[in-house]
């Protein structure tokens, strides 16, 4: 994949959304048994978003260019977007308005970016950026994340770790979700930043090696990654069930700071401190190999 074809992102977007939707649920009456298109027709959008079939057509063609917020916006909630879907539609046309600032996702985090990691003792912390390389961790996150850091190439990336990686579906034990969230939020960048060179190539060998992730990444659905729950298989302490909580970083506009959490007396809170424990043995042995 040498680049994103933006007008097809945009095609491929708008008309999966529109397949997906039943006039009933539009609210409009279905004309006829025999309908030849799944979902809505381009007209009945063009209708429900208040503006003219030839002026949609074009729009799902790939030419967002020149489109209003208000006009986005009504075509947002014609197609009955969500919050990401909405932020993805808007993306994409400010892509499509001419040449745009091209942005590298941040490869590196500050020295005083990698201490706020490192001050949250008690908890798996780490940075990502837009593409999923992981560019900073506490000791707690590293032992947590260790089957994902035991391919040697840095920086580690966790999609590419879900996708190709055979340890993938024993550690996240809800494999199948990760997975189709893990592209979702990829596809999300993609649309924010499409000329990212790393980015391209990222998605051009997932694309190469991975059945799922063409599958994924074929169904156009993107998602923000915020706050949640999940449930790790750690080789060492068994099967934790984490909180998370995914912050952005204002100060380092692309990257997120994520936070691994579990209730206090919690089976998942005492795996975290047999963890920590383990991971301080090693560090401790790790020591005395290179002293010795």
């Amino acid at each position: 994949m040498a680049t994103i074809d933006l007008r097809a992102e945009i095609r491929e977007f708008l008309s999966s959304r529109r397949a997906r939707i039943t006039p009933d649920q539009a609210g409009l009456p279905a004309y006829g048994g025999n309908r030849r298109v799944q979902g809505l027709r381009r007209e009945e959008v063009a209708l429900l978003a208040g503006v003219s079939v030839d002026y949609y057509v074009r729009m799902e063609r790939g030419s967002l260019a020149g489109a209003s917020d208000s006009v986005l916006d009504a075509l947002a909630s014609a197609l009955q977007l969500d919050e990401a879907e909405r932020d993805h539609l808007f993306a994409l046309a400010r892509q499509s308005g001419g040449p745009s600032r091209r942005r590298t996702a941040t490869a590196t985090v500050r020295p005083a970016l990698q201490q706020v990691v490192d001050a949250i003792g008690d908890a798996p912390a780490w940075i990502r950026n837009g593409r999923h390389d992981i560019l900073a961790m506490n000791p707690l996150a590293r032992a947590l994340y260790a089957p994902v850091l035991a391919d040697p190439r840095r920086p580690a990336n966790t999609t590419r770790f879900i996708y190709l990686d055979p340890a993938a579906p024993e550690f996240f034990v809800d494999y199948d979700k990760v997975a189709k969230d893990a592209a979702a939020m990829l596809r999300l960048e993609a649309g924010r930043n499409p000329h990212d060179k790393a980015l391209i190539e990222l998605v051009g060998e997932l694309s190469t090696q991975s059945t799922l992730f063409r599958e994924r990444w074929a169904s156009q659905d993107v998602r923000f990654h915020r706050s949640g729950h999940k449930r790790l298989r750690h080789p060492v302490v068994g099967e934790l069930s984490l909180d998370f909580e995914a912050m952005e970083l204002p100060s380092a506009p692309g990257l997120q700071l994520n936070v691994y959490t579990a209730p206090a007396g919690s089976p998942a809170a005492d795996a975290l401190k047999l963890l920590a424990s383990w991971a301080a043995s090693q560090d401790q042995l790790a020591t005395e190999d290179v002293s010795s």
